[in-house]
């Protein structure tokens, strides 16, 4: 596939430690879109984990990016956040996690060697705990549809169909 901006590449990543409670929400979200929908070719959809800068070469070609994760608004434990461009950058100064650094990395690596996507999105929620647990907090756990609402909104606003499964 060429890619182009009549043949744009897309990247869902959803980063996050699923035995750190609330860290996991990223790659909770990730995985309700793999198990409830079915997109086009051109759209990946990744459990990145907390892999930080070896996720770089899914960098590559993409067009626009989604990032899924905890992030530190500030605000009450649930409170959900969508930054774009410059807020961007801005949001990963406060580390909420071991893994956030990683992230914040990965995208200035990226611009360096020139995989920067034209366009990036944060899709992210106030933790309310990242200690050792495998369950979310009740804040958090009921943002999850609101989070996964707001990732498919965004690909629909960029012309991406998306199906049930």
């Amino acid at each position: 596939m060429t890619i182009s901006p009549e043949n744009p590449l897309f990247l869902v990543l959803g980063i996050g430690n699923l035995v750190m409670s609330d860290d996991g929400i990223g790659v909770r979200v990730i995985q309700e879109i793999q198990s409830r929908y079915r997109l086009p070719d051109n759209v990946t959809v990744v459990d990145g984990g907390t892999l930080g800068l070896d996720l770089l070469a899914m960098l590559e070609n993409v067009t626009n990016l989604i990032l899924v994760d905890a992030v530190e608004t500030g605000g009450l434990p649930g409170t959900c956040v969508r930054l774009s461009g410059e807020e961007l950058p801005i949001a990963l100064e406060t580390k909420v996690s071991p893994h956030q650094m990683g992230l914040k990395d990965l995208l200035a690596v990226s611009e360096l060697v020139g995989h920067s996507p034209r366009e990036m999105v944060l899709i992210g929620v106030q933790p309310g705990s990242i200690e050792m647990d495998t369950e979310l907090t009740p804040e958090v756990e009921a943002q999850l549809e609101t989070l996964l609402a707001t990732v498919l909104s965004e690909l629909r606003g960029w012309g991406v169909e998306i199906t049930p499964a």
